[in-house]
């Protein structure tokens, strides 16, 4: 029995699976009306479930629908369809119809091995150029990162998702986890991590990283979680691009430290000042070693978190209203009678510290845990014995604990217990972990529950055009079969389309045509039409395709009309 297609809006059909993220799916479609193959992003119930979002959210696909560049990914219209689940009830589907792009995710380029400095700044000056239009025309990304550009075969970079993450910022109060719906924290401004309005500049701070990452294969910032990642973004110093690639220029070192400035006023204040600059470092007008220290040390400061903790007291204060000036500036004796005061009260808390003596005394009858953690569960047990505490070793997985050490105790180190008391050893039995599961020529479905069987996490879904094979069939995985990784890791798959590509073959002889479309890399069957009403030729012609050019099903059978009529 054949499945309906699904239409929205009595207008775009939905085909096959593209991509798939933490905030919508992509699919392949066609707007019937028009006639031309779209892409269509449908958002998450979780997302669709929020009213005020799916208004901010029409609003700014809206606005986004409004920029024509080529190098922004276009979007066509945005509506509102409904469904209806398994138990009766009705939900909303908000969903965007956008420009359908063919080529590679500039994450997946990224991926794939080094980029030549050539490549990373071809990339990134079409990044600064879609957003030098996006900002004129008064729109923030809000979320620059390799997953969200596209590079096509011809070497075109489009920036996709204009619009999306102003809508989902603005619903923070409604929608759980933003960061989470936005994606990695790794391409966030000092700004966004810290929750504060951002502009412009926040583009360029993420476009920054993504140049940092092209050019060293790695960003600038890296954590355990989005959290600690974030707190880097705000605080610590990144180390320079050509620290980690001796290759690297030093104009290049230059140009992304600007770009990652932690305050805003001292980065690119325009996507095109960024691009002049990236453009004169590549023609090889480089700074020397000494001026990148300079910038760096300007930039960052030369204790970058006590920088940032000054920088963010100086903005509350020129930031809060309810101070009024009344003169131009302090007389001079209420300077240096505020200076004495200080330095008396500093002067005395010192000489109460150094002279107090705290109390070193334990009661006879109560022992202090000693701090046993990184030690073999023989030397801790040892260690308590010698204070008359028992040991009760248990043991935890660790992946940042060797095995066989001590993680930590409870009681924790530091309590006072009594005599005998029972002190809980934790011991690292090494890290938890589980082989890839074989997930090559499975569907989907079975995909996605081997994985979640095996311990582990679905990552990335991508769809990629494979002759013979249905869609959703998986093509590969990564980390690959057999893989050794630690339990909760995720795994990301690419799947077939269903799907393949097809070319104007009329004017092609039919022994060419048919060899192209039955050969491996297409795999449709044949089948020759005879026309008696025009002149055959020799060789014969094709003269007509039953699919046009574009895509067909996975082993669709395709007409080809060629004369056969006397001359």
């Amino acid at each position: 029995m054949t499945t309906e297609p699904r239409v929205l809006s009595g207008r775009y059909r939905v085909d096959d699976l593209i991509g798939r993220g933490g905030m919508a799916s992509v699919y392949r479609g066609y707007d019937l009306t028009l006639g031309r193959p779209v892409a269509i992003k449908i958002l998450s119930r979780d997302l669709a479930g929020d009213s005020s979002f799916r208004t901010r959210f029409r609003l700014e696909a809206q606005a986004a629908s409004r920029m024509a560049n080529p190098t922004i990914v276009r979007v066509y219209d945005a509506g509102e369809d409904a469904e209806t689940d398994a138990s009766g009830a009705t939900h909303p589907v908000p969903y965007i119809i956008m420009e359908l792009v063919h080529g590679s995710l500039l994450k997946d380029i990224i991926a794939a091995g080094p980029v030549p400095v050539d490549d990373a700044a071809r990339y990134v000056d079409g990044i600064l150029e879609a957003l030098e239009y996006s900002h004129r025309a008064g729109v923030v990304h809000r979320d620059i990162k390799p997953g969200n550009v596209m590079v096509t075969p011809s070497g075109q970079v489009k920036v996709m998702d204009f619009g999306i993450a102003r809508a989902v910022s603005d619903s923070s109060s409604t929608v759980a986890d933003t960061t989470a719906i936005l994606g990695t924290a790794a391409y966030f401004s000092p700004e966004q991590a810290k929750g504060e309005s951002v502009d412009a500049r926040a583009d360029l701070y993420s476009t920054g990283v993504v140049l940092y990452e092209l050019l060293t294969g790695r960003p600038p910032f890296r954590g355990e979680s989005p959290v600690a990642v974030a707190y880097q973004h705000v605080s610590e110093t990144p180390e320079t691009p050509s620290e980690l690639v001796p290759t690297i220029s030093r104009g290049l070192d230059a140009v992304v430290l600007r770009a990652l400035a932690k305050d805003p006023f001292q980065r690119f204040q325009t996507a095109g000042e960024f691009r002049e600059a990236l453009d004169a470092a590549t023609d090889g007008r480089a700074p020397t070693k000494r001026q990148v220290g300079a910038l760096a040390t300007e930039l960052y400061g030369p204790n970058p978190r006590q920088a940032a903790e000054t920088a963010r007291s100086l903005r509350q204060l020129s930031t809060d209203a309810t101070m009024t000036r009344t003169q131009s500036g302090p007389p001079a004796a209420w300077i240096w009678t505020g200076v004495a005061v200080l330095a008396v009260v500093i002067i005395s808390l010192f000489f109460w510290i150094v002279t107090i003596q705290p109390s070193s005394d334990t009661p006879t009858s109560a022992r202090l845990v000693p701090d046993v953690a990184g030690m073999s569960v023989d030397e801790a047990e040892e260690e308590l014995t010698a204070v008359e505490l028992n040991a009760v070793p248990r043991n935890e997985a660790s992946d940042a604990v060797p095995e066989g050490s001590v993680i930590r105790t409870v009681p924790e180190a530091g309590v006072s217990v009594n005599i005998g008391q029972d002190v809980t050893l934790y011991v690292s039995t090494g890290a938890d972990t589980v082989d890839i599961p074989p997930l090559t020529g499975l569907n989907e479905v079975d995909a996605r529950a081997a994985i979640e069987a095996a311990g582990l996490t679905v990552g990335q879904i991508t769809s990629r055009s494979v002759a013979n094979l249905a869609a959703g069939t998986v093509i590969s995985a990564n980390p690959t079969e057999g893989t050794e990784v630690i339990r909760g890791s995720t795994v990301d798959l690419v799947t077939a389309t269903g799907r393949v590509v097809i070319i104007n073959y009329v004017g092609f002889t039919l022994q060419a045509a048919t060899d192209a479309l039955q050969g491996p890399d297409v795999g449709l069957t044949v089948e020759p039409i005879e026309d008696p009403g025009c002149v055959a030729t020799d060789p014969p012609t094709v003269t007509q395709q039953s699919i046009p050019p574009g895509e067909a099903p996975v082993g669709a059978t395709i007409s080809l009309t060629y004369c056969t009529g006397a001359g």
